[in-house]
């Protein structure tokens, strides 16, 4: 590998010129290299190291260089949590081969709106988008009827700063939500307005649209075949073959002993040939009558060796994957160590793996560690992740203290991941 002589611009000519050293005894250059693999999360902390350092470490092309001398395996796989409103709760990352954490700059603020919930958080390259959701107006009325919000933002790696881009054509929460791979461009399906404060209610919708972050516009495209609100989104297959899915989520509701609404899940999904039209066609039902209520959190793995990507869902203490050929959910696997409480849980996929998270207390831990030193619980909640590999079948875990001066709850929390 050569060393990325030109990628070093007008920065390295004013490190230089200041005659700051990044490393004695070795060339700019190569020391750039270096510090350069150095994982992303380790980044904001390293600048206090020295002033040579801070230089290096704010430089607007660091992560350029990084995707371009680092294999896609060798950049940092980071998970974005975004706790509660991101305009008064900064998002962190987190980065779990390395256990480090790292807090972003909170998201511009609108003084007339709060609440913000259920929206949709999602990265391409060195950007990471923030997309409609759920909050409260003060300018509406009545002030404590929540409606769905059009605002999008995007946070940018390379300059640490968020921008307000162009708003959805509808405003809509708990949305259908995927990236384009190599295109720039967003799709979103479906939505509502129900906000996490209310567990039932709130507006549906059927409207599509796709973002392209090239032009800064949305563009309408055909709807889905009916309302569907808390669905979920992904992309399957590539070049002419390219489909957008959309499973499960909520449409009509009825009403218990003619009072209290109840939603009517939905056990099907749908899809969008992106290649021939945008036209949509329906997928039968996923399982059986009284087989389950709902579909569970859903997560895409990718994997070169696939022809298609593995979907899996996590339903209580059982990890399914969905066949694309048969239409059915099969067991994958359980989780090795169930949670001695019965708070919620988060799923992602990270790497080629899927993480399980639980946030437990100090007494919770010490079940789990029965066999551990008890001088190293603390009373600060700990992340307990259970890790498990879909191809070699094996699970591992790992124990965080997530450095959250509130709680976490993984009903309501978004996450997404950002490969930097």
């Amino acid at each position: 590998m050569s060393p990325p002589c030109s990628s070093f611009s007008s920065e390295e000519t004013r490190t230089q010129t200041l005659n700051l050293t990044l490393i004695p005894g070795l060339p700019n250059d190569l020391s750039g290299l270096i510090l350069a693999f150095i994982p992303y999360s380790h980044h904001s902390r390293l600048k206090s190291i020295c002033k040579s350092w801070r230089i290096f470490f704010s430089r607007k092309t660091l992560i350029s260089i990084r995707q371009k001398h680092l294999q896609t395996s060798r950049l940092s796989h980071l998970l974005c949590v975004f706790p509660q409103d991101p305009s008064i709760s900064s998002p962190y990352l987190f980065d779990p081969q390395n256990l480090a954490w790292c807090p972003l700059p909170l998201m511009p603020c609108n003084p007339n709106v709060y609440g913000l919930c259920n929206f949709t958080s999602i990265s391409i390259g060195p950007h990471l988008y923030v997309i409609g959701g759920s909050l409260f107006d003060t300018r509406s009325f009545p002030i404590d009827r929540p409606s769905s919000s059009s605002s999008a933002f995007r946070f940018n790696f390379i300059t640490s700063s968020w921008d307000r881009i162009s708003p959805m054509l509808s405003p809509r929460g708990s949305f259908a939500c995927a990236a384009i791979p190599d295109s720039d461009q967003i799709l979103v399906a479906g939505g509502g307005s129900r906000h996490t404060m209310f567990g039932a209610a709130g507006s549906r919708m059927s409207s599509v649209e796709m973002y392209d972050a090239g032009k800064n516009e949305w563009v309408a495209m055909d709807g889905l075949p009916r309302f569907r609100a808390g669905c979920v989104g992904f992309l399957v297959g590539n070049g002419e073959e390219r489909e957008f899915w959309v499973m499960g989520g909520y449409g009509e509701s009825r009403t218990v002993s003619g009072v209290f609404p109840v939603d009517e899940y939905y056990r099907d999904a749908v899809v969008m040939d992106l290649n021939n039209g945008g036209k949509w066609r329906e997928i039968g039902d996923m399982w059986e009558e009284g087989e389950r209520g709902r579909l569970g959190k859903i997560v895409v793995v990718e994997d070169e060796d696939w022809d298609v990507p593995g979907i899996f869902m996590l339903d209580g203490s059982d990890i399914f994957s969905y066949n694309l050929a048969s239409n059915r959910w099969r067991k994958e696997t359980s989780i090795p160590r169930k949670a001695p409480n019965e708070s919620s849980a988060g799923f992602v996929a990270l790497n080629g793996e899927l993480h399980v998270m639980k946030l437990l207390s100090a007494i919770d831990l010490t079940e789990i560690r029965r066999s551990r030193d008890s001088r190293q619980h603390k009373k600060a909640p700990s992340l307990f992740i259970q890790i498990y590999h879909p191809i070699k079948k094996v699970w591992r875990s790992l124990v965080t203290k997530p450095p959250l001066h509130y709680h976490l709850d993984f009903s309501t929390a978004v996450m997404c991941t950002v490969r930097l």
